[in-house]
């Protein structure tokens, strides 16, 4: 199932799910209708398995955008980025996060939740969601970075 434009799926780990739960309700707040994936509470979980929820259906097309949350940001990057069509980004910063929409047009907003505050992640989402990608000689770039797949 395809979703619209204005619908994003979230996912966290233990160590994130506070700051999920935030980003969560920030997200629904600007008006977009939120799957949650889980975790639903502070008990330990292994973040693959909610990476592989979020960026799974970001591949197949069923979302445009997903979120995704653990301690780092950097173990759901990993898993994250190695699905097709996924360009997940760990952006604990408002530059970071502004550039991999510009020039990469990422796909899956990662952050962390021990790394980063809510102040700052509410920033992070916020221009993460309004900056466009600029296209151009960057989607000349991704597309190489596309076809690198069929290099292995």
């Amino acid at each position: 199932m395809n979703q619209t434009k204005n619908s994003i799926i979230i996912g966290s780990d233990h160590a994130a799910y506070p700051l999920k739960e935030k980003v969560k309700t920030f997200l629904t707040e600007a008006g977009l209708v939120v799957e949650d994936v889980g975790t639903h509470s502070e008990t330990s979980v292994d973040y693959p398995d909610i990476a592989i929820k979020v960026a799974s259906r970001v591949s197949n097309g069923d979302f445009k955008r997903g979120v995704l949350l653990c301690g780092t940001g950097i173990g759901m990057s990993l898993v994250a980025n190695r699905f097709d069509h996924v360009r997940a980004a760990l952006c604990n910063d408002l530059f970071s996060a502004i550039m991999s929409r510009r020039h990469n047009n990422a796909n899956i907003l990662v952050m962390g939740g021990r790394v980063i505050g809510e102040t700052l992640a509410r920033e992070v989402v916020t221009a993460w969601l309004e900056t466009p990608f600029e296209g151009g000689r960057h989607q000349r770039r991704l597309d190489q970075f596309d076809s690198m797949k069929n290099m292995v």
